[in-house]
């Protein structure tokens, strides 16, 4: 077994497309996939099992004037159900967090779900750190 995390690329567009679909069922088309990777400072890592990809996981960096220092976030991370189990969420974990402090992020947060028990664990087991919040959403289309 060969697992390996990378940046995703224009090559990726359809992949990534199948894997947000598998993930989200947004449905999103390989246009709107290839222009967010064209126009967007957010980080999209794919994970590589046995040269296929099985997986993703996204990061983003912000200032604030609230902060004397930049903000990261784990936006998104999904791994197929047939790739579970074999480290690859903390994989994608790292190699984000690696990037993340080369470009000056300190402190990362990642938001889930608070029944997804797997992802919790898998994040506490790369030392993050339950916090008491609240998250609210707003639609506001």
């Amino acid at each position: 077994m060969r697992i390996c995390t990378r940046w995703a690329n224009e090559n990726d567009v359809e992949i990534l497309v199948a894997l947000n679909n598998e993930f989200n069922g947004i449905g999103l088309t390989t246009n709107e996939v290839k222009e967010s990777l064209d126009k967007t400072n957010e980080l999209i890592s794919l994970a590589i099992l046995d040269d296929e990809p099985v997986g993703f996981a996204c990061a983003q960096y912000f200032k604030s004037f609230c902060y004397t220092n930049l903000q990261g976030e784990i936006t998104e991370m999904y791994i197929k159900e047939t790739a579970r189990r074999k480290g690859i969420a903390s994989l994608l974990i790292s190699f984000l967090e690696l990037e993340l402090r080369i470009r000056g992020v300190e402190s990362v947060k990642i938001i889930t779900g608070k029944n997804n028990d797997a992802a919790i664990k898998t994040y506490e087991q790369s030392n993050y750190i339950k916090k008491d919040h609240i998250v609210l959403r707003k639609i506001i289309t």
